[in-house]
């Protein structure tokens, strides 16, 4: 399988997921990888995760547990800055109050590549199409292409603000149906930062014994099905030219 060819140029990528854990399972190898080569990495989580767990605990304290088990995730990969938009866990949608939240992130980043998660099914898998992460996607990718670059979207953000447009010119997309995957990152190296990053999140995670079991098997096929060689690991994209 050949796939995209990411640009080269890149300094600043912004991650955008919608709760805290998205991207330690999804993308903490790339990102890893992306950190180690010096490009400064920003995570926006629309949520808290408030609505997650068995429901014994209140819904701030679950927020902030969680918050917390991010922030120490990211510092873990080298990500530069953590920012939560406090939307609601488990009733995002794709409105436009959440693509003026992430036209303003983007603008004040500068990010030269975005990552979020698919706004399709995946029906491989469909435990990884939760609606927040779809809804993410959708308004992720609609602040990319129109709304960061176009200055007569939220002019407040110039205005008052000081956020002029910016172009973003790459788009990766992770958890989109497979056939439209083009991209794998070779993550071998950082599979042990990944996957402390992953045991970060103690809240979700704690208590699952075989999870680096499970990670590595499905890393080494991933690798193996773009052809790369026996023992490595690798994670997967669908690459899009925004620019």
């Amino acid at each position: 399988m050949i796939g995209a060819t990411p640009r080269d140029d890149v300094r600043r990528a912004l991650v955008v997921c919608a709760h805290p854990d998205d991207v330690d399972f999804g993308a903490a190898g790339t990102v890893a990888s992306w950190t180690a080569a010096g490009v400064g990495v920003t995570y926006c989580v629309v949520t808290k995760g408030e609505a997650s767990g068995d429901g014994t605990r209140p819904r701030g304290e679950v927020g902030a547990i969680r918050q917390a088990e991010q922030l120490h995730a990211a510092d873990l990969l080298g990500v530069g800055e953590v920012v939560f938009l406090d939307h609601p866990d488990g009733a995002v949608e794709s409105t436009t109050a959440l693509r003026r939240d992430l036209t303003r992130v983007i603008r004040r980043v500068r990010p030269h590549r975005v990552l979020t998660w698919s706004p399709e099914i995946n029906w491989d898998h469909v435990p990884t199409a939760h609606p927040d992460h779809r809804a993410v996607g959708a308004a992720t990718l609609a602040a990319v292409y129109p709304d960061a670059r176009n200055p007569n979207a939220y002019p407040d953000l110039l205005a008052e603000e000081g956020l002029a447009p910016w172009v973003v010119p790459e788009l990766w997309i992770t958890d989109g149906p497979r056939q439209l995957r083009d991209h794998c990152v070779d993550t071998t190296e950082f599979f042990d930062r990944r996957m402390a990053a992953l045991r970060c999140h103690v809240s979700q995670v704690g208590a699952d014994t075989e999870l680096e079991t499970r990670m590595h098997a499905h890393f080494t096929d991933t690798a193996a099905r773009y052809g790369l060689p026996r023992g490595r690991l690798a994670e997967e994209f669908q690459v899009v030219n925004t620019g």
